[in-house]
């Protein structure tokens, strides 16, 4: 290979032209609406306080927003709807949100909301009704059975999984003169919809059409979306979301949908027959792994190779979708021990690799959280706390505090920061033809080199890309094999100091650089 003199070229940051789906360019953004931003000084986030700090967003470069739900309910989480054609009091209006919809819009931000369609609240309207009995028109919208029959067939219990601690999910009405029990997942305050019964299914079939056509909204994500149906009857649940799927294309073309769906990879790929991306939840715990022993132990592209193999045999559209943590999930703040380095490090996988990434509010500048979830879900850190009139105060951080993390005003004005770190990568990222194209393709690049994650994405343009991260403290030489011989020169890099010699690149210590 000739030796090409060591540069580096300047890409325009002039947005790449957005795509007519959502989801297939640009970064997402997990809301939290109760900790985000308080408008009103009642110590409540609510949807004002996300309008009002929707330049933020975008100067941050995000392109869509998922809101964490917002539809009333009695708890703080609000996953227990009451209602699914309203909106919670505690976070506003539908006014409210209609201009925090127009707003976003016209930032080009796309405004994504969570759909809890596994189960509702005991408080909702139908589960009321059908708690009065078998005769109730509202009763098979429930899954109910006899004591003996859950015995009988062996369902008394469940084993606790990732997504729920729930061992007994059979649930008895309190003063009730049959004696049927509810499945509740979740817990008893979340009962089990019934998707065999046609009313059930064409409701949220009207619940999907009114959110996007009569309020405007641009997509849904989907919560539970494994279980609406138990483990042994799998692929209805696939059924179902091919139908949903049908449903939310015809009401409005492009729209986004993800799946909240936690398996083996073979067993997720059948969900991209109707949704239209699924969180990689596997990819995220093994990102937290690697960066924190600062040596790729487990094969990450291997792995993903293997993975978008599998998912691309159903789906050749498919969507992943990359996270580092969310809302039901201990932060990557913690799990790195707050250490600045690795959570940098976190960050360039994160924004580099093929997929959409997700970042959960917070993880920009560093917030802590260890479960419980409420310690997940604390409230932003825009100031220090003399100062920051948009802080929420509805709970009082235990992990996130002016003292244990830097609040974003002060990381705004130092060029090393989390939070310019993660600035400087997506508004890079936004700029390039591959590595803001969230359907473009991954290979493996032929480099092995203990501490180093090297990978190739190139697009269905012919345009590839090869980007090398640094795992240690280290600066290391990192040396091409015969497949890289392509490689001309370094385009970007995270800090510098990279070099391009030849054979060979030269990464800094907790760096990325992406070659061309």
């Amino acid at each position: 290979m000739t030796p090409v003199q060591p540069s580096i070229v300047t890409v325009s940051t002039k947005p790449h032209p957005q795509s007519s789906s959502v989801g297939h360019q640009g970064v997402h953004y997990e809301i939290f609406v109760r900790s985000f931003a308080d408008s009103n000084g009642d110590g409540i986030g609510d949807i004002n306080g996300i309008t009002n700090n929707l330049d933020y967003l975008k100067e941050l470069g995000i392109s869509a927003i998922w809101l964490m739900p917002i539809s009333p309910s009695p708890t703080y989480h609000k996953y227990d709807v009451t209602d699914y054609y309203g909106i919670d009091a505690e976070y506003g209006t539908m006014d409210d949100f209609k201009r925090l919809i127009a707003e976003a819009h016209s930032r080009n931000m796309a405004v994504i909301i969570d759909l809890v369609l596994h189960h509702t609240s005991i408080q909702h309207p139908w589960f009321r009704e059908a708690s009065k009995g078998p005769d109730n028109p509202y009763w098979n919208y429930y899954k109910w059975l006899r004591p003996d029959e859950i015995n009988r067939r062996n369902l008394a219990n469940r084993d606790i999984t990732a997504d729920s601690g729930e061992r007994n999910p059979w649930h008895s009405i309190r003063g009730s003169n049959y004696p049927e029990k509810y499945y509740g997942m979740f817990w008893s305050g979340m009962p089990d919809l019934n998707f065999d019964h046609p009313p059930v299914r064409e409701e949220f079939f009207n619940i999907a059409r009114y959110w996007l056509n009569d309020i405007g909204i641009d997509g849904f994500r989907l919560d539970a979306a494994r279980h609406l149906y138990r483990e042994s009857e799998e692929p209805k649940n696939h059924e179902f979301w091919q139908e949903f799927g049908r449903v939310v294309e015809a009401a409005k073309p492009g729209a986004y949908t993800v799946g909240e769906v936690w398996t083996r990879p073979e067993r997720i790929a059948p969900y991209f027959r109707g949704l239209k991306a699924n969180f990689n939840f596997d990819l995220q715990l093994m990102i937290a792994e690697i960066v924190q022993q600062e040596d790729d132990t487990e094969d990450l592209i291997e792995f993903l190779v293997y993975v978008h193999a599998t998912f691309g045999t159903v789906n050749p559209q498919f969507i992943d979708a990359l996270l580092l943590s969310n809302h039901d999930q201990n932060r990557i703040g913690s799990l790195l021990k707050g250490n600045l380095n690795r959570l940098k490090v976190a960050a360039n996988l994160l924004l580099t690799l093929p997929g959409l990434p997700y970042l959960y509010y917070g993880e920009e500048i560093g917030m802590l959280g260890m479960k419980p979830d409420e310690n997940i879900r604390e409230p932003f850190l825009w100031d220090i706390r003399a100062r920051d009139r948009k802080r929420t105060h509805w709970r009082r951080g235990r992990y996130s505090t002016s003292q244990t993390v830097r609040p974003l005003a002060e990381q705004q004005t130092d060029p090393d920061s989390l939070f310019n770190r993660y600035k400087r990568l997506i508004q890079y990222r936004n700029s390039h033809p591959v590595l803001n194209d969230n359907l473009s393709q991954l290979e493996q690049a032929g480099i092995r080199q203990k501490g180093i994650v090297a990978f190739i994405r190139h697009n269905g343009n012919g345009q590839r890309v090869l980007v090398v991260h640094n795992l240690t403290k280290n600066s290391i030489d990192v040396i091409f094999s015969p497949d890289e011989n392509w490689c001309r020169c370094i385009v970007f890099e995270t800090i510098t100091g990279g070099s391009f010699t030849g054979d060979r690149v030269a990464v800094p210590g907790y760096g990325c650089v992406i070659v061309e």
